[in-house]
């Protein structure tokens, strides 16, 4: 829990950064690195190591500050060094000098992490993967094959798990690395979108080679690893703004307001619907923060992801419905690479089609409520057939 001291602690810092290093006019990553020096990147992480070692929920308290001021949005700069590596690499790199090494450069966005766990058999099923690590001496040479990555055309380093024990039950011969992305035998392959964009991609790792220096976690440990991974980024993906309004739900309101010659009491009493939904999002993201502490986002996390991605999904279809035909039109589907700049959300039709992956990507819906109900609620676990058995005889289709 956060004390009125920490609170008075962590924006005194944030003002101090603001008044020495003016947003508006220094360089991005010059101003992100002062806030990591001053410990505002994460506020709950170890001072040196970017935070201040306070609650989570603080966190605000120095974003409302810098972002006021004219401060950028780290998360949408370098969303997976932010939201998943990061904490990944506090909780599970093997030194403090391999922690500071990767995460002041990851603050500042001078290096862009990814994330490669998914792959063309194991989605949903994440623990049934087959990319392989296998040791040799002080490293491990990595074959397999990647998919739907974001950011891997851009990235310095990325998350790995890899399956280094195949006679192991698939969650037990799981091992966690860091990978240099610009090494040989790394192959990036980018994907189109029905947006036009190239946002993902496939990778293909061929005889690529790993330092055993760089393993996050003990051999065979990597789904506990994944797991900091996968609950920090259900988190930060179902993050809900702080103010009243903002988030997706603006665009909505934003459009009702251009529009009046649109209005009918139907998508009024949608709009309001939306509002509602959106609000009570807000509030339950705030009563979160405010009962956070320094320890990383527990299962709990996923019931921001679940609800905020479809919340999306419906407040685009209603912005769809609100313009009728207007809604189909779209300026280009050239394939293009996803450059995150102020716009790089695009039009309203684009944002559309983009959260079509909202309720897939981070965690699809149907596996976030099934992790609510066991790991929350206490219900019965889904029934296993492939409990205990080794990975390499479970039938893969």
């Amino acid at each position: 829990m956060s004390t009125a001291a920490d609170s008075s602690r962590v924006a005194d810092a944030a003002r101090k950064v603001v008044q020495e290093h003016d947003p508006t006019s220094v360089p991005t990553r010059e101003f992100l690195a002062a806030c990591f020096d001053a410990g505002l990147s994460w506020v709950h992480f170890p001072e040196g190591l970017g935070g201040l070692g306070v609650s989570r929920g603080l966190q605000s308290v120095a974003d409302g500050i810098l972002q006021d001021a004219g401060g950028p949005v780290p998360f949408a700069l370098n969303p997976i060094g932010y939201g998943m590596a990061a904490p990944t690499l506090r909780e599970h790199a093997r030194t403090d000098e391999l922690k500071r090494e990767w995460l002041r450069p990851l603050a500042t966005t001078e290096n862009i992490w990814c994330q490669l766990f998914s792959e063309p058999g194991a989605g949903s099923d994440l623990a049934g993967l087959a990319t392989s690590a296998v040791r040799d001496g002080d490293e491990w040479v990595v074959n397999g094959q990647k998919v739907w990555t974001s950011l891997a055309h851009r990235a310095r380093w990325a998350l790995l798990l890899a399956r280094t024990d195949p006679d192991a039950p698939k969650h037990k011969g799981l091992t966690y690395f860091v990978v240099d992305m610009q090494g040989p035998g790394v192959e990036t392959r980018p994907l189109r979108q029905m947006t036009g964009q190239a946002e993902f991609n496939e990778v293909y790792l061929n005889d690529a080679r790993i330092p055993d220096a760089h393993r996050l976690g003990e051999v065979g440990d990597g789904w506990r690893v994944a797991m900091t991974t996968l609950m920090n980024e259900r988190s930060s993906i179902g993050a809900s703004g702080s103010r009243r309004g903002t988030g997706t739900i603006a665009d909505a309101v934003a459009l009702w307001a251009s529009r009046p010659d649109l209005h009918t009491p139907v998508l009024e009493d949608r709009l309001t619907k939306l509002w509602l939904r959106a609000e009570a999002q807000r509030l339950t993201s705030e009563r979160s923060r405010a009962t956070a502490t320094v320890g990383g986002p527990g299962p709990e996390g996923s019931v921001g992801k679940l609800v905020g991605a479809e919340l999306n999904q419906q407040v685009y279809e209603f912005c769809m419905d609100l313009l009728g035909p207007e809604g189909i039109l779209y300026d280009d589907y050239t394939m293009r690479d996803m450059e995150r700049t102020d716009d790089w959300r695009g039009p309203l039709q684009q944002r559309f089609l983009r959260s079509r992956a909202n309720t897939i990507e981070g965690g699809t819906s149907e596996v976030l409520r099934n992790i609510l109900g066991e790991r929350v609620l206490g219900l019965p676990g889904d029934l296993r057939a492939d409990a205990g058995k080794p990975w390499k005889e479970i039938p893969r289709g």
